[in-house]
């Protein structure tokens, strides 16, 4: 679940890597030519196919995978078959649940996470009943290592970010997303490599579950979102306390 960075700690916990590398693959394949397609094959001046790129190396695909990624969609027609789109929905409990879908085919995707959601305790709403309550925002992580947070918050405000937090040794650095580029140079030039660097949405508010069954609906619904293959990323407005996501442990 992208934009929530306690979210991306649950993930590194639970990992399930081997099993879903071939679905990251085949995601981040479909990303790749999309990208290529609205902004060439050359990632110095594509910098959503650098991001791509960077994703992909993050998780472990091959070489070979990235250039045939990049080589399909310069070919022409690869790519020219997905239709970006934002579906939204409410998960259990109401809160807000937003996914970011790359599909050759709307009224089958649009059927199956309509089944997902009504099989989970949630529905999948109208256009724009949920898009409100998030902002897109750049988004870049960087381990903090031992490196001083006050210094690297000053290197990343008066680069122009919009704010910066960091949580189990982790900084989350928040930008407009098309600072995202120069900041993550700014940040790079000083010899810094975040791990993360995307655009993503981020909920202007959360909701915060404490109810030990809702949330364990809501993360199984989350978890079954994230493994179709049309659901590029799962956005959403909860916070789940430290205390309720050991019990599910």
């Amino acid at each position: 679940m992208s934009g929530h960075s306690k979210w991306a700690n649950i993930k590194h916990k639970k990992a399930r890597q081997d099993e879903a590398k071939g679905a990251i693959f085949t995601k981040v394949s479909k990303e790749i030519m999309i990208a290529v397609r609205q902004g060439g094959p050359d990632p110095e001046g594509n910098f959503r196919l650098k991001l791509c790129i960077q994703k992909a190396k993050a998780n472990n695909m091959p070489n070979d995978n990235i250039n045939r990624a990049i080589q399909k969609a310069s070919g022409g027609t690869e790519g020219d078959a997905f239709e970006e789109i934002y579906y939204e929905g409410y998960g259990p409990g109401g809160v807000a649940i937003l996914l970011d879908i790359l599909t050759d085919n709307r009224n089958r995707t649009a059927s199956e996470i309509r089944y997902i959601f009504s099989r989970n305790g949630g529905n999948l709403g109208e256009t724009g009943c949920v898009a409100w309550m998030f902002d897109r925002k750049g988004r870049l992580t960087v381990d903090l290592d031992g490196r001083d947070e006050d210094e690297l918050m000053m290197l990343a405000l008066d680069a122009g970010a919009e704010d910066f937090k960091s949580e189990d040794g982790i900084a989350e650095i928040i930008t407009e997303p098309d600072s995202l580029e120069e900041i993550r140079a700014q940040i790079m030039g000083q010899g810094i490599e975040p791990e993360e660097a995307e655009v993503t949405m981020i909920p202007q508010n959360t909701i915060e579950v404490t109810d030990l069954e809702q949330a364990r609906k809501l993360l199984k619904l989350v978890d079954i979102l994230e493994d179709h293959d049309d659901v590029q990323n799962v956005y959403g407005n909860f916070d789940i306390p430290e205390n309720i996501l050991a019990q599910l442990d």
